[in-house]
């Protein structure tokens, strides 16, 4: 209505503008100038681009910066589009597809009639920088969904036609950087003058897209080799082109045709091939293998898949003695305290590395020991006479398992070969489509909130609201040493997402918006609607993802 106005609380204050009123100029406005580290906002706790405008009686506004969680995920997906963009400038006749996230950046696989040469990569990084140097504006329009599939067919972009075969809207947002056209799954930068610190390297047979890190330029950072992780990350994409997955369009497709019970029963039976090639592979090395280590963060599977290991293990004759590390923690009075001054239970040194080292080390001797345990309810050890004996047998192995489980530190009186040490984690390779990649942790959150819900009692904004100290923990504790694991498991299932969907779903609908939670669950949910849903029924009751959805035939 013209003549009226909004209220705008931002920073404790607020203030009354024109209705209409877009938040970059709003917020021009506050600052006298738009500061080059916002790139988007949240109004009433929704992610929104800075030409969004500001209506309605009431709203809540808060800058999204760069060091934010969603300012890191509006500075990538900005980047990668001008990276799509100069490659399509420099070379019409190429292609990019988005893979994993590596050396805090995103690789690139490269398909093109020549071959990509260091050349080639420079001329890619002089136009990225051009680009962003000319500050070119990021330009965001909606068009029908008949005008957006024409314009993706016109382009090749098959990919991005298979995601809006399901889509469920008669609009189509889109933004580019040029003449490259994504659909616009989230806000992007204002321009491409925000976008600092960018590198563009070659890596492998494609490139990488490294991106800044607490200011500092992704040029002054060393780029850490991760061979192990980078092997898995292409395993894993390969057999999802074998299945004939290798996008949510095609998962959806499949899922619509009803050929999607077959890719389910592949899937499973890779992952147990895997497994059992694990166990092989431990096996073959019994003579010097005392103990198995297992690490791996959150919701990436570790119970069921430490069962069905053990299981290959008995069937090569090697019976598998867990132990588990909680049992070693100090007394709580003593435990190391987190930036909130709280028990830091995932610190290394809340364990009592000196007693564990040492019954490690007499256990591996075949001595006797008496086990620890520890009272959650109390914080402090039970009475020695309340503590379990273990003493191994032949034939027997000690399989460990815990966040900590490859930090050297954690058993280091134990000599290096008797070690067999063991990565997991929901390694999904599964894309949006060529130009979008899912995040990787999205996949271990979204099972988590769902067996949260379902058995835990927890709803979904405990679980949203833990998540980022979750997070912390895995990047202190578990990350750094995963490339010294013998052998990685990737616990991810190319279906999962359309499973864990009918869960999620419903219980994200439950945050409330005035929730700050919201902004996560509202994310989560956008992403959720462009799956095709799969009923819990096709899924088998030995398959991992059964511990999160419930109905493991693995259930105590």
């Amino acid at each position: 209505m013209p003549g009226s106005s909004v209220v705008v609380s931002f920073r404790g204050e607020r203030r009354q503008v024109s209705s209409g009123v877009t938040v970059a100029q709003f917020l021009t406005e506050v600052f006298d100038r738009l500061p080059d580290d916002i790139l988007a906002a949240l109004v009433n706790r929704r992610l929104v681009m800075l030409d969004f405008p500001l209506r309605g009686h009431y709203v809540e506004l808060e800058a999204v910066r760069l060091p934010s969680r969603e300012g890191e995920a509006v500075f990538r997906r900005s980047a990668s589009l001008v990276l799509l963009e100069a490659v399509r400038e420099l070379y019409p006749e190429a292609k990019l597809t988005v893979g994993q996230s590596l050396g805090k950046g995103y690789f690139f696989s490269w398909q093109a009639p020549f071959p990509l040469t260091l050349q080639t990569v420079s001329s890619i990084a002089r136009r990225v920088d051009e680009i962003c140097r000319e500050d070119r504006p990021f330009v965001r329009r909606v068009v029908t969904l008949e005008e957006a599939e024409s314009l993706f067919r016109a382009a090749g972009q098959e990919s991005t036609l298979a995601l809006l075969a399901t889509y469920r809207s008669s609009t189509v947002p889109l933004v580019s950087c040029g003449s490259f056209n994504d659909i616009g799954h989230g806000p992007v930068a204002p321009s491409a003058g925000r976008l600092k610190g960018l590198a563009v390297l070659p890596y492998e047979d494609g490139l990488l897209l490294r991106f800044p890190r607490n200011g500092e330029a992704a040029t002054e950072r060393p780029l850490r080799p991760q061979p192990k992780l980078f092997a898995i990350y292409r395993e894993t994409r390969r057999w999802n082109e074998v299945l004939g997955v290798a996008n949510v369009g095609a998962l959806n497709r499949l899922c619509l045709s009803g050929e999607i019970s077959e890719v389910i029963r592949i899937s499973e039976g890779f992952q147990e091939k895997r497994i059992a090639q694990i166990a092989d592979a431990i096996a073959d090395e019994d003579d010097r293998i005392r103990m198995v280590l297992v690490a791996g963060p959150s919701a990436s599977g570790k119970t069921t898949f430490i069962k069905r290991l053990g299981i290959q293990l008995r069937v090569n004759g090697i019976q598998p003695v867990g132990l588990s590390l909680d049992n070693y923690f100090i007394d709580r009075d003593r435990t190391p305290l987190d930036a909130d001054g709280k028990p830091d239970y995932e610190a290394i040194e809340a364990l009592d590395l000196a007693l564990l080292n040492q019954q490690l080390d007499a256990a591996l001797r075949g001595e006797e020991v008496a086990v620890p345990r520890y009272n959650f309810l109390t914080g402090m050890r039970d009475e020695p006479g309340r503590w379990h004996r273990l003493q191994l047998k032949p034939g027997q192995i000690l399989l460990v398992e815990g966040i900590h489980a490859l930090n050297p530190k954690l058993t280091e009186a134990i000599p290096e070969r008797a070690k067999f040490r063991l990565f997991i984690s929901a390694l999904t390779q599964l894309i949006l489509d060529d130009q979008n990649r899912i995040f990787t942790s999205d996949a271990r959150l979204i099972r988590r909130l769902v067996r949260d819900r379902l058995y835990r009692g927890h709803p979904a904004t405990r679980t949203l609201e833990m998540w980022n100290s979750v997070r912390r923990g895995e990047a202190r504790g578990i990350f750094p040493f995963q490339e010294q694991a013998d052998i990685m498991f990737n616990s991810a299932l190319v279906y999962e997402p359309a499973v864990l969907k009918v869960y999620a779903e419903r219980f994200l609908l439950e945050v409330p918006r005035e929730h700050h939670t919201y902004t996560e669950a509202f994310r989560l949910l956008k992403f959720l609607a462009l799956f095709v849903p799969i009923f819990q029924d096709d899924v088998p009751h030995t398959s991992l993802l059964r511990e999160f959805i419930g109905g493991s035939a693995f259930s105590d």
